[in-house]
């Protein structure tokens, strides 16, 4: 299983401490520091939908020009989470062929315990 986020996150600092504390083994990925290529991406993107990953609700989302969030598109947030993956929902999880976004405890436990 691999998780990518971004180490301070709050969210991921959660999902972390839940996997340690349930015994889950995993690898971190931290998009600041290690990146994020156009491949792995694009497949989130076909597993999600550009819509899922997209965060409009964190700080990078509402810096971006209104005119960019008001005409957003598949091709657009593609681009957009190139350059800024600060502007992805955190984590991503991908446990074989599944890959899921964000963190709810209840989810995780029935999924992973």
């Amino acid at each position: 299983m691999k998780v990518y986020g971004i180490k301070n996150c709050d969210t991921v600092k959660k999902a972390r401490k839940w996997l340690d504390e349930n015994g889950v083994d995993y690898q971190f990925h931290d998009f600041k520091k290690d990146g994020l290529d156009d491949e792995l991406l694009s497949g989130w993107e076909k597993a999600l939908g550009w819509e899922a990953l997209v965060n409009r609700r964190g700080t990078t989302w509402r810096k971006l020009p209104e005119e960019v969030r008001d005409t957003i598109s598949a091709q657009s947030a593609h681009s957009i989470m190139l350059e800024n993956p600060s502007i992805i929902k955190r984590p991503v999880v991908e446990r074989g062929d599944e890959v899921r976004v964000g963190f709810n405890a209840d989810e995780w436990t029935a999924w992973l315990t």
